[in-house]
């Protein structure tokens, strides 16, 4: 099963539309009215919104559809997230030489956008000529800030045997076979505020203290599996006070759930040294996001998923990945998802762009999996 030129022409033309609706995390109320709006125009019997936007922060629940099959047809999941990052610019879509991007500097959002437009489009080409087997949809709220849509989602609700996340901002042609372990770690260090040119002798510094953490934190790529790094410190209020507040935010991932671990409780211990030794108090909180996965070449989202590739041209490649994506959330749940390549370029920069090829080349992949699903 292929895309028409009507349907590759609607994707592009649905892509660029979304892209230009601002949907930053917790604020995807316009993103959802619109996915819903779609999904009604194909008299869909079941399109709901949950309620979960209390627990997520959102102004938006998660918004979820119902394709029916064949009778005793098997039925599958195909997700995306609404949400984008933060925009450090309005996103204006410029089409150049079959590349878009933002005409301004920020983000593009093709990281979901891609995602959420292919599979409006597949839903829309299913329902008019009947699919071959069920399908749910799924469209999350705030997966950029903790995967918070997709772990609050009744994944009870699903008949679905397994699925597929289109959130692998790499080159079409990659499967997500194995996803990290991710821990987030927050410390406050506490000193003593004094005057720093009359007084320092009186105060502790807490600046100094996180300070002292940082430079003996490990960092970087600790070994082929693990990463650990500083992503923020904030502290102090003036130049000539000691400071007695600083607050840090450490990470560390694994593609071995063991490793994070052991990675975890070495940063809380030096932590715990270096406030000491500056005395210093300090209270750290640790929080994992989400838990290391890996699913087999054999697993049936793997299979099917790597036949639709080849279906068209494009030989599959197995990655491992240090990201987080739904796949996390719903899997940890007790559903097998797959995180699938959607040929975005550069995530997350200024730069995002994303091309016309790939973005078609998606859509003949999502027909591809549905066809082979059957």
């Amino acid at each position: 099963m292929r895309a028409s030129a009507e349907d590759r022409e609607r994707l592009l033309d649905k892509f660029v539309r979304f892209c230009e609706i601002e949907s930053a995390s917790t604020r995807e109320r316009a993103m959802a009215d619109a996915v819903i709006a779609e999904l009604r125009a194909m008299r869909l019997e079941e399109v709901e919104e949950d309620d979960t936007s209390s627990e997520t922060g959102s102004n938006a629940g998660n918004v979820f559809a119902r394709i029916p099959g064949p009778e005793g047809s098997r039925t599958l999941l195909l997700c995306a997230h609404m949400d984008t990052v933060p925009l450090a610019a309005p996103i204006e879509v410029v089409r150049e030489e079959g590349v878009l991007r933002n005409r301004n500097e920020g983000i593009l959002g093709a990281d979901n956008k891609a995602a959420v437009a292919t599979i409006l489009v597949a839903a829309r080409r299913l329902v008019r000529e009947g699919p071959p087997v069920g399908l749910e949809l799924l469209f999350t709220t705030c997966e950029e800030p903790g995967l918070r849509g997709a772990k609050a989602f009744d994944v009870g609700r699903l008949d679905s045997e397994f699925g597929f996340v289109f959130d692998h901002a790499t080159p079409i042609g990659e499967l997500v076979v194995a996803a990290s372990t991710y821990y987030k770690v927050e410390a406050d260090f506490r000193g003593a505020a004094a005057h720093a040119g009359i007084r320092p002798e009186d105060g502790r510094n807490a600046i100094a203290a996180a300070a002292a953490a940082i430079r003996a934190m490990p960092m970087g790529r600790i070994d082929n599996e693990t990463t650990a790094n500083v992503g923020r410190i904030e502290g102090g209020t003036a130049a000539n006070v000691v400071p007695e507040r600083c607050r840090i935010e450490v990470e560390t991932r694994s593609l071995d759930d063991d490793k994070a671990g052991d990675m975890v409780g070495k940063l809380v211990d030096v932590i715990a040294e270096a406030a000491s030794d500056a005395e210093c108090d300090v209270e750290t909180s640790v929080a994992r996001q989400f838990r290391a996965y890996r699913l087999p070449r054999t697993a049936p989202p793997v299979e099917i998923a790597s036949t639709a590739l080849r279906s068209v041209g494009v030989e599959p490649v197995y990655r491992t990945s240090g990201g987080g994506s739904d796949a996390h959330a719903l899997g940890a749940a007790g559903l097998q998802v797959l995180n699938v390549a959607n040929g975005t370029e550069r995530n997350h920069e200024p730069d995002e762009q994303v091309t016309e090829h790939a973005l078609q080349t998606m859509l003949d992949v999502t027909l591809g999996i549905v066809q082979a699903a059957a």
